[in-house]
């Protein structure tokens, strides 16, 4: 550095000298400067700053572009050696291959001159492992039947990588990220990987993990089978299906009835917990995953019947019985292995086999009697049996009679039987009556009259016998005999006469009912069976006489013939003449016309009216008038004739043609109509036929001619020869017929507008802004806005322009600012001023482009914010370039209103130096700015580490401890510090520092930087663990039994829970005492004649270096006070001894007697009564007067302690008697246990 200095200073001075003798009349001198060497410029020339390991990075070292330099370089700022690198370029461009993260710099030496430059910029190389892809399988299973899909996916962290796929080591075709085989087959079975490239480096990574894929080459084929397979099974059992398929993994499961999927049952097993007849079938099931689905199992029956219902029968003859008979019943099943049971009026009996006997009968027998059947294996009970009434009976019968034949009236020829019976017992014979005579050769329960006639008619009865016991007499039922009645034929339609299709109906009718009709033609019968004889549609064969019969038919029984009637049949079918009242062409809504309908054959005719195939409604006469005509009358009428349910033909077709009348056509024939007084107008009023004639209307008023008021003579042509203020208007038309009094509507009307006064020209002006730029077009226009035909002239400032069209367009030049205005004239009318309209023009000015982050390097995903103005002005929208690019707005650019700010993530693909401008363009106006100037990024394209560093850098800290965080971002600045606790934000500030640590600081700590909006990754975890810091104790080694040999204590000071090995330090009050640390300390009267209060702690080299304070210790009188208690004890000792004495020398001396027994004196007071004497004086008061020995005693569990002098008490009341010693003054007083 000196020698190049040195040098620089003897160039000047040369450099100076030489000037001097050449310009010798030069009076002032430079003075030298010191020459500063260049700094080299790194160059990172291969494509990403990130490499991959064994990938090579080209770095180039640029100096002045010049070659005079020798290069060296270094790496993590030590010369680079070794042969993982090459140089080219006269060593300044440097190839290495990635290996490890460094940073690079290069330095330069001047080849002749020997000085050096400065160190280049650094430039960090990171370098990380090619990634392993991860091969996951989408499809849930890894082996899988023919026919069915996998998919695989080919995982890696990072983007911008193509794939590639491999099967048993051999590379597939595919190349995306997801390799699915949609019909799987045998051939797909094998091992799969996958890897990935990075084609644009030439890159590829490991391969991935492999997953094996296994096919099935067979189908699978569930088992079905079946629990408690009973055959049959009954109503309200139950059972079970299991369905298994013995191949692969993750079935569903279908079940199927008869052929049809059973809803919701998608598990292996299938249960029926209550059979019913709907699960009768065969079953079968399949199996399922995903769209796969295997063949059907084998079919199992299940086969549901009822439950079989018992027949019970009686063996014995009758069911009704007399006391003392016998009666058996036998209950039936078609199948064996069941019991049977009993039951006599639903209560069950005794008996449980398959015959039931009474022997002996008796009134108490009478019942109704069932039995049931039971299958006892699978609980199974029948349902009841028919049931069997057993009459038992002491009364006397009654038979009973009934008739086969309930009618009123029976008729000759007829059948009847009569029914005998007696409801109770049975094995009767019996005998019939008529009208009280018995009817001889009858014994049966029936009898039968097979031919009835008059002679049977009369009342019938009968009797029962059996054996010598006779019934009493039945009930009497009366037979009434008669003759059939005669029916009476009548016409049902109106007409005897009638047209082949039409309906003839006639009636047979009788007074009775129940009877049945038989209809005859000509005497011959007819297959007509109903009262009523129809015919819908007669012919010619159906003329002829008719009559009719009735019949009973289930009784056999038919009348004679009814009167007769007489049809006669016309051979021609009716049509109807048409005609109509008015025979013109085209008719006008609002006439009138008449059509007219007649048949000329038969009566009684309707009529029905039709208008273009459409019936027309509610109109039946033979003459149809429409009053007034309307377009809904337009089309071809015809009629029909009608009488009930005949129709005639159609009519012949008459059309009835319906016009509007034509609507006048007006036009005015001078050129305007918005005109000046004295003018001339002419109008026109047409339509296509010449036979209309025309009438005239201004302002819906009918005109009459007037000198200046005229036109032809049949109206067609109005002229208005000299206009006037009166003439002005609306003026309209209408056409006539007169002979058929029809009138048009009125044409359009005409607005005849007369002015008052000439017109001023309006200059316009499009846009309308008074301040307008260089290059824009702006249009002025000179409008007169009444009437037309004027003629323009143009002028600006006081020229005249060349333009004479009613609008003028001006492409903007600073030339053109000034006033402009125009004139406008017609015919005679002298050019009239228009207003005038100042215009103007500026150049266009240049927006102002400025950077919202406060830093121009930014990191890829920050986000960038620019902003572009135009100053003073408004109604600006901006465009945004980067390097003369569009950028247009997507998912990652925000652009604001107007686009006034642009907002994105940066992004160092599209270059690390990133030049951007805007231009400004007028909203609706095609005014364009020239680009602003550029504001230049730079963009990193890797993002900053952020370190997180401690200090101490202890992992274990104790209570008390302090350390310090710091969070370090390793490129640019503005950043803010979050910090992290466990994952919870604590605070934001540049450092966290712990004063004091605490158990509750123990966690995971961890920082991120941001500035603004943008935030990188947390830095890494740091884990400090907080314990509590040990505790000193101090013990007293001085025992109870030297206190009497010594005036010093031993104390010794030990850290609690600790096996380490400490030194430590003792303080008396809060100064430190001893010459070296220690573990004991002697406390003798000359070193601490105050008696004061001791702590200690421990000390050491390792952590924690230090404990906490041993809790204080106090010394004060304690060797007199344990002094005094010892003497204290002895003498308690000892009197107990001598009480134990006495008691004994009073047992043994003779007992006095009781009367003259002297009171006893209490040798040992209790403590309560001690402390009644409150006038005893204390042997120790003048011994121990300090204050602390009339502090009340500390109270813990049951004890009353004083330093290490510890007496028990045993109960509440001691307590509280030794509370009330201590306040009399300390003094120690003898007492035995209070009882």
């Amino acid at each position: 550095m000196r020698l190049f200095t040195v040098l620089g200073v003897i160039y000047l001075s040369a450099a100076v000298a030489a000037q001097d003798s050449n310009t010798a009349s030069t009076t002032v001198h430079q003075p030298s400067t010191v020459f500063e060497p260049p700094q080299p410029d790194l160059q990172l020339k291969s494509a990403d700053s990130v490499a991959y390991s064994t990938e090579k990075v080209v770095l180039k070292c640029f100096i002045d572009d010049s070659s005079d330099w020798n290069i060296r370089w270094n790496r993590n700022n030590s010369e680079i050696h070794g042969s993982d690198f090459s140089l080219s370029e006269e060593n300044s461009k440097l190839t290495i291959t990635a290996e490890t993260s460094a940073v690079y710099t290069c330095q330069g030496e001047h080849k002749t001159k020997g000085f050096q430059t400065k160190v280049s910029n650094p430039r960090q190389i990171n370098v990380q492992e090619l990634p392993k892809p991860t091969l996951t399988r989408q499809s849930p299973w890894s082996d899988v039947f023919e026919k069915e899909s996998v998919t695989f996916s080919c995982q890696v962290h990072i983007s911008g990588w193509t794939f590639s796929w491999y099967k048993n080591g051999v590379k597939l075709g595919e190349n995306t990220q997801l390799l699915s085989i949609d019909d799987v087959t045998k051939d797909n079975e094998g091992s799969y990987t996958c890897k990935v490239h990075l084609q644009s480096r030439n890159l590829s990574s490991k391969d991935s993990n492999a997953i094996n894929l296994n096919v099935y080459s067979e189908k699978a084929k569930p088992q079905v089978t079946i629990r408690k397979p009973f055959e049959p099974m009954y109503p309200g059992e139950s059972i079970e299906f299991s369905c298994g398929v013995s191949i692969a993994t993750g079935w569903d499961y279908m079940w199927y009835l008869n052929g049809s999927e059973i809803p919701a049952a998608n598990n292996p097993i299938y249960k029926i917990d209550t059979i019913d007849h709907s699960n009768h079938g065969e079953y079968f099931c399949k199996a399922k995953r995903g769209s796969f689905f295997s063949e059907e199992s084998d079919k199992l029956s299940l086969q549901v019947s009822e439950l079989p219902k018992p027949t019970l029968t009686r063996q014995s003859p009758w069911s009704d019985v007399f006391e003392k008979e016998s009666v058996t019943f036998s209950c039936q099943v078609h199948i064996s292995g069941w019991t049977f049971s009993w039951y006599k009026n639903g209560e069950k009996l005794g008996e449980d086999k398959q015959l039931f006997s009474i022997d002996d009968v008796t009134k108490d027998n009478q019942g109704s009697y069932t039995c049931k059947v039971h299958l006892q294996s699978r609980n199974l009970s029948s349902k009841d049996s028919n049931a069997i009434n057993l009459s038992v009976y002491s009364e006397k019968a009654k038979p009973h009679v009934t008739k086969s034949k309930s009618f009123e009236t029976m008729y000759p020829g007829e059948s009847i039987e009569f029914n005998c019976t007696v409801r109770i017992a049975t094995g009767w014979s019996y005998i019939w009556y008529q009208n009280g005579q018995e009817i001889q050769g009858v014994n049966t329960s029936i009898y039968q009259i097979e031919k009835i006639n008059l002679a049977n008619h009369g009342q019938y009865f009968c009797k029962a016998k059996r054996g010598q016991f006779f019934s009493e007499e039945s009930d009497k039922l009366s037979l009434q005999v008669s003759d059939p009645p005669t029916p009476s034929l009548k016409m049902v339609t109106k007409w005897k006469d009638v047209f082949e299709n039409e309906r003839v109906e006639m009636s047979c009718d009788v007074g009775v009912s129940d009877w049945s009709f038989s209809w005859y033609k000509d005497d011959v019968k007819m297959n007509d069976e109903m009262s009523n004889l129809r015919i819908p549609s007669v012919t010619q064969s159906d003329k002829g006489r008719y009559a009719c019969k009735i019949h009973l038919k289930p009784r056999g029984v038919s009348s004679v013939f009814s009167n007769s009637v007489e049809i006669s049949i016309y051979a021609e079918k009716a049509k109807p003449h048409i005609t109509k009242s008015k025979s013109f062409e085209t008719m006008y809504p609002g006439e009138s016309i008449e059509f007219n309908c007649s048949v000329r054959i038969a009566t009684d005719w309707n009529y029905m009216w039709y208008l273009n195939g459409q019936e027309i409604q509610g109109v039946n006469n033979p003459i149809y008038r429409i009053d007034k005509i309307s377009h809904s009358n337009h089309g071809q009428y015809f009629c029909k004739a009608k009488r009930d349910l005949y129709f005639s033909d159609e009519s012949g077709k008459l059309s009835l043609q319906i016009s509007d009348p034509p609507k006048p056509s007006l036009a005015h024939l001078t050129p305007w109509l918005d005109v000046f007084e004295t003018e001339k107008v002419e109008m026109s009023c047409n339509v296509s036929d010449p036979t209309w004639t025309f009438t005239w209307y201004k302002d819906d008023r009918e005109l009459q001619k007037t000198p200046s008021l005229t036109w032809k003579e049949n109206g067609s042509k109005l002229t208005i020869s000299s206009i006037a203020r009166a003439h002005r208007g609306n003026y309209a038309c209408k056409a006539h017929l007169t002979p058929r009094s029809v009138s048009s509507n009125s044409s359009k009307e005409l607005h005849l507008k007369v002015y008052e006064s000439l017109p001023l020209p309006k200059l316009g002006k499009s846009p309308n802004f008074n301040l307008m730029y260089v290059g824009e077009t702006v249009n002025f226009t000179c409008k007169v806005s009444v009437s037309s035909g004027w003629k323009y002239k143009w002028y600006k400032d006081s020229d005249e322009l060349v333009d004479t069209t009613e609008s003028i367009t001006i492409n903007l030049a600073l030339k053109d600012k000034g006033a402009y205005w125009c004139s406008a004239s017609r015919g005679s009318i002298s050019p009239i001023q228009s207003n005038k309209i100042q215009q103007d023009v500026e150049e266009i000015p240049v927006p102002k482009l400025k950077l919202k982050n406060k830093q121009s390097d930014v990191f890829p995903k920050e986000m960038v914010q620019l902003s572009c103005r135009m100053a003073n002005s408004s109604g600006w929208t901006y465009k945004w370039y980067r390097h003369g690019g569009l950028i247009q707005a997507d998912n990652n650019v925000v652009i604001g209103t107007n686009g006034a700010t642009i907002a994105f993530p940066a992004d160092p693909s599209h270059h690390q130096t990133q030049a951007y401008t805007c231009e400004a363009e007028l909203k609706h106006r095609s005014v364009r700015s020239n680009f602003s100037p550029n504001v230049t990024l730079e963009v990193y394209d890797v993002l900053p580490s952020v370190t997180l560093l401690q200090s101490p850098q202890h992992s274990v800290l104790h209570s008390g401890d302090s350390v310090s965080f710091s969070c370090n971002v390793n490129i640019s600045s503005g950043w803010e510090f979050l910090w992290y606790k466990d994952g919870a934000q604590i605070k934001k500030d540049n450092q966290h520092n712990i004063s004091s640590a605490q158990v509750k600081d123990t966690g995971f700590y961890t920082c991120r930087a941001e500035r603004e909006s943008f935030s990188l990754e947390k830095s890494q975890n740091m884990h400090i663990e907080v314990k509590e810091r040990p505790e000193a104790d101090i013990i007293l080694l001085t025992g109870w039994g030297e206190v009497f040999s010594t005036d010093s204590l031993a104390l010794l000071c030990k850290v609690k829970g600790s096996e380490d090995k400490w030194n430590y330090t003792w303080f008396r009050g809060d100064v430190a005492v001893g010459e070296v640390p220690a573990e004991k300390y002697i406390v003798t009267p000359q070193n601490d004649p105050d008696q004061s209060q001791y702590t200690c702690k421990g000390i050491r080299t390792e952590r924690p270096t230090y404990s906490r304070n041993s809790p204080p210790f106090k010394t004060k009188n304690l060797l007199l006070k344990r002094r005094i208690l010892l003497s204290i004890s002895g003498c308690l000792f000892f009197g107990i001894i001598l009480a134990f004495l006495g008691c004994i020398y009073f047992k043994i001396r003779k007992p006095v007697v009781a009367e003259e027994k002297p009171e006893e004196n209490e040798l040992f007071l209790t403590l309560k009564k001690q402390l009644e004497h409150t006038d005893n004086p204390c042997p120790l008061v003048e011994y121990i007067t300090d204050k602390a020995l009339n502090e009340p005693p500390k109270e813990s569990d049951g004890l009353i302690s004083s330093d290490s002098t510890e007496l028990t008490i045993t109960t509440q009341e001691d307590q509280a008697a030794v509370s009330s010693a201590t306040e009399n003054g300390g003094a120690m007083i003898s007492f035995q246990k209070v009882g």
